[in-house]
């Protein structure tokens, strides 16, 4: 964030606390787009399998860990499992995420289908998008309102003055606005995804 010394130096501190405002918000639009990298369109896309956790080893893994992925058009996604002994707990794992596909193996290659959409599970998808999206700009309001106390308690400190306080309120806004802008662009993506 940019602001102008003229009008006000910034304490370090309010400095540092709105880089990590900055920084939460980065990673909230990251964690959303890992959340709709879950739900699935009409065509498939290895981020619907790659984070499901498999039980192999002793340990939990995720299937990207245990093989690779890749999609085989039409509506295939194919995992090549590096050790045979994964096999069965990563089927066992997708078949556990009830996420709808069928499963075959064929030695260390794992082959999941994905059905078509019906439109009764497309509108279920788009909802659930909605919702996700939704609580992601609930979270940064909450974001937003906690740097803002953060100000506010500067002012009351007078580590910050009047026009210190309203610059960087400004700046944190404008920054809220242009995330929720993104949200709003990434939530309309996955909407043509699933519609498709």
């Amino acid at each position: 964030m940019r602001f102008n010394p003229f009008i006000v130096t910034m304490p370090e501190n309010i400095e540092k606390n709105i880089k990590e405002f900055d920084v939460s918000l980065k990673t909230g639009l990251e964690r959303l787009k890992e959340e709709f990298g879950g739900i699935r369109g009409n065509r498939p896309s290895v981020e619907l399998l790659e984070n499901i956790k498999v039980n192999c080893y002793g340990q939990t893994l995720a299937i990207r860990q245990v093989g690779s992925l890749s999609v085989k058009p039409p509506r295939e996604i194919e995992i090549h499992v590096w050790d045979k002994e994964a096999v069965h707990p990563a089927m066992k794992a997708i078949e556990d995420a009830k996420i709808g596909f069928s499963v075959t193996n064929d030695g260390n290659l794992i082959r999941v289908s994905l059905p078509m959409l019906t439109d009764e599970r497309r509108r279920e998808l788009i909802k659930l998008a909605g919702k996700i999206a939704e609580a992601a700009k609930i979270q940064i309001r909450s974001l937003r309102d906690e740097a803002i106390k953060e100000l506010k308690t500067a002012e009351g400190k007078k580590e910050i003055n009047e026009d210190g306080f309203f610059n960087a309120k400004e700046e944190i806004q404008k920054t809220v606005d242009e995330t929720n802008r993104k949200i709003e662009a990434i939530l309309e993506d996955k909407i043509k995804e699933v519609e498709q």
